[in-house]
């Protein structure tokens, strides 16, 4: 098992890229029931507000980390150089093996907009991919029985891998809860499905690289964006600056 490095209140993974699309891959090939979490600036606090979540996420067979502060938190505290392991880097790296496998995948969350786009995708891309379907639930809390009848789908459909794009919270809380049940490996993708799908654009490697495409996204959708961003970055810089103080007396 990888070694945990725990940022604030998330325990990342130290793992390479490539041994995690590994890791993924042999759950995938087996059909282990698992979820993968890929943890950010907006996880991170989300956590720290909310023991319960907080435990979902730690309880995840892998959290990645997603987010270029998140990888620089690691180094600060840790001094140790941890890959960027992004949603929008992983789905279409583990997509390509999934091809070479002609193995099946199902979304779960998102719109048909992204969906029909994704699937498209996927005829394009990576023709031996069988799309085994897609369920995008509506925006409220569901019946135990509906979250029954979404899991005999996903079961049914046979899908090896699950795209779960409900948003963070909701999705590590609706993978946390289900996974035991569902006999695939469930990615909490997220906003990275859009982009991969190529309905949004992503930021500019130049961006990417000085951890600026949370900007670049909030441009793009600044009215959703705004106040979340100024709110969690500005609490996220907060206590690393606390937990990094700490850090340098326990050296």
């Amino acid at each position: 098992m990888p070694e945990k490095l725990h940022v604030i209140s998330v325990a990342i993974d130290y793992i390479s890229f490539r041994q995690s699309l590994e890791d993924v891959m042999t759950w995938t090939l087996k059909k282990r029931s698992s979820y993968i979490c890929f943890a950010n600036v907006h996880m991170t606090i989300e956590a720290y507000k909310d023991r319960s979540f907080r435990e979902k996420v730690y309880n995840a067979n892998l959290v990645l980390a997603d987010g270029k502060p998140i990888a620089s938190s690691c180094k600060l505290l840790y001094n140790k150089k941890q890959e960027r392991i992004s949603g929008m880097d992983f789905t279409p790296r583990i997509l390509a093996k999934a091809n070479e496998k002609s193995l099946a995948v199902f979304i779960y969350g998102s719109t048909n907009d992204v969906i029909n786009a994704f699937k498209e995708k996927l005829n394009f891309d990576f023709p031996s991919i069988r799309f085994a379907g897609a369920i995008s639930p509506p925006f409220r809390e569901l019946t135990t029985e509906e979250i029954k009848k979404d899991i005999e789908k996903i079961n049914h459909s046979g899908a090896h891998l699950v795209f779960v794009s409900l948003g963070c919270p909701k999705q590590e809380k609706w993978m946390a809860e289900n996974s035991s049940k569902i006999n695939a490996v469930l990615l909490g993708v997220g906003g990275a499905l859009p982009v991969v799908a190529g309905i949004h654009k992503r930021a500019p490697r130049w961006m990417q690289n000085m951890a600026l495409e949370w900007f670049y996204r909030l441009i793009q959708q600044p009215g959703r964006l705004f106040t979340r961003y100024l709110y969690t970055n500005s609490y996220f810089l907060f206590l690393l600056s606390r937990d990094y103080i700490k850090s340098l007396f326990k050296r």
